[in-house]
């Protein structure tokens, strides 16, 4: 680009010539200018205020620290509404675990004196005198109140597990014959070989015989389903209870039965009265218990609950012998 310059002071026309150069060099200071008076302005502005108390500057500055302090607010509010949500969350998994605590402690046999859920555990110390105590920022926390829902969950699943398991075992455990049948203090006749009471011979005994009086209640050794409830040549009166996992106890010589075939019973639960029906001396109860259809000592079952009978270890091994 050339100006060309007219005057009469000048003696001929003088010509100036702009290149890109100098048009961004212009442009550059015309824009340096601008930026510094606006700052000296804005500076005097905000002196001008201080020393002489302007009021419109004042509202002016005012109303910029409002705007500020409700971004901060709103920003800080965010904030502890997401640590909020957390924080329902941790109180959620916090009642599950100690819902799951109580009946872990349930199935394990914990008294609830002993592992209280419910209590602050004790915590404390002295205040360490090598280090000064250091505020958590908010990051900090945030991300050690995730960290800490993390790993509750994980605890919660864990227990989960564990609850399983334990449930299956004692789901399990209910359904071997481990109770007495009658209330005898001890058997007449245990499992294993012996004199046939009718034939004299040597012959095979495929469960144990208590003394019992007429009329006594029988009950269930284990939960389960009936099999069978009826009379039998050899048995007389009898009722076989299946458990489930193959495992079958039976009840004979009854005087009277009190339960059907199909009927689910409880461990425990009465279903009849020992009499001498059958192949049988005198009144008594016929205890056996078959796996997969095989004879099992019911000694060795009913020492798991008590070992401490008074004669019955004795006759268990003497029968397993």
């Amino acid at each position: 680009m050339q100006i060309i310059l007219i005057s009469h002071r000048l003696a001929k026309a003088k010509t100036l010539a702009l290149s890109t150069r100098h048009l961004v060099v212009s442009i550059g200071l015309a824009l340096g200018l601008l930026v510094g008076l606006t700052a000296a302005l804005y500076w005097l502005t905000l002196r001008l205020a201080t020393e002489f108390k302007l009021p419109v500057i004042h509202q002016l500055a005012v109303a910029a620290q409002k705007n500020e302090t409700e971004r901060a607010r709103e920003f800080v509010q965010q904030n502890l509404s997401a640590m909020a949500v957390k924080l329902g969350e941790m109180q959620a998994q916090l009642t599950r675990l100690d819902a799951l605590g109580e009946r872990l402690a349930t199935l394990t046999g914990i008294r609830p004196q002993e592992f209280r859920f419910a209590e602050v555990p004790g915590l404390g110390g002295a205040q360490a005198s090598s280090a000064a105590p250091q505020d958590l920022s908010l990051a900090e926390f945030s991300s050690r109140l995730t960290t800490l829902s993390r790993e509750m969950e994980q605890r919660t699943d864990m227990l989960g597990v564990l609850e399983a398991q334990l449930f299956e075992q004692t789901v399990k455990k209910k359904a071997l014959p481990t109770m007495m049948p009658v209330s005898a203090p001890f058997n007449a006749s245990g499992f294993g070989w012996r004199i046939d009471p009718f034939t004299g011979q040597r012959a095979m005994h495929e469960g144990v015989d208590f003394i019992v009086d007429p009329g006594a209640p029988v009950a269930a050794a284990a939960g389960g389903v009936v099999q069978f409830a009826g009379f039998h040549a050899q048995y007389g009166n009898v009722v076989d209870i299946d458990h489930g996992n193959d495992l079958v106890t039976r009840y004979a010589h009854l005087s009277k039965i009190l339960v059907s075939e199909g009927a689910v019973v409880q461990r425990g639960r009465p279903i009849g009265e020992s009499g001498s029906t059958g192949r049988s001396t005198g009144p008594h109860l016929h205890f056996e218990v078959r796996f997969r259809g095989a004879p099992q000592n019911p000694s060795r079952f009913l020492l798991a609950a008590d070992p401490q009978r008074p004669g019955a270890r004795g006759r268990a091994l003497a029968s397993a012998r």
